[in-house]
């Protein structure tokens, strides 16, 4: 298998930040996005942003790719962004990751990609037992399906059920023989939503 390439999901509106750019944010006298850069890049042969509205907001030397699909349809979009983005690059797997998770694993991809061995179509989302910073309970499968490997092979498949209503990620990759990468460091996976959860990862830095 070739090694992945990836995109960064930043499309979202941040209504509970109050709207604006969570990806431009900062936190410890850097963004956001920088700190997922830092964490990402090294694991993959590509990267790109996905993001809507104006692209030179954003000076990180990466390739912004909108939605392709309007109203704002949630992450998949994001993802299904990615994917066109990586059939030009000639890529067989996409990984996404959140822009707003700064903690995120520095073996992400390593462990999505062990997960898939087997698999027809890599099609993998990374997984924790819960933790007190999602405030989930222990012993409980959580899953974090903006973390996830995807085959570039089904894009066209997902494109056609975002089209079709699709709001949940789950239910679309348990259609497609979807598996669960489970990961241990209860932070890693920690997303800043409000300004609240920007002052706790203050702290946890």
């Amino acid at each position: 298998m070739k090694q992945p390439v990836a995109v960064i999901l930043a499309g979202g509106q941040a209504t509970r930040m109050g709207g604006g750019d969570k990806a431009l944010l900062a936190l410890g006298g850097r963004t956001l996005l920088d700190r997922v850069i830092e964490r990402i890049a090294p694991q993959v042969a590509g990267l790109c942003l996905n993001a809507n509205g104006d692209p030179a907001r954003f000076d990180a030397g990466l390739p912004v790719v909108a939605d392709s699909l309007p109203g704002f349809p949630g992450p998949l979009a994001g993802v299904l962004a990615g994917l066109d983005w990586a059939a030009e690059q000639g890529a067989d797997t996409l990984v996404s990751v959140a822009a707003d998770t700064p903690f995120m694993p520095c073996d992400l991809v390593p462990v999505l990609l062990r997960a898939s061995e087997g698999q027809t179509h890599p099609l993998v989302l990374a997984a924790t037992e819960g933790d007190v910073e999602t405030r989930s309970a222990k012993g409980r499968l959580i899953r974090h399906p903006t973390f996830g490997l995807w085959p570039v092979a089904l894009r066209d498949d997902l494109r056609a059920a975002l089209r079709d209503g699709l709001k949940k990620v789950v239910l679309w990759t348990e259609a497609h023989g979807g598996r669960e990468a489970i990961f241990l460091d209860d932070r890693a996976f920690f997303n800043i939503n409000t300004p609240d959860d920007l002052a706790q990862a203050e702290a946890m830095l």
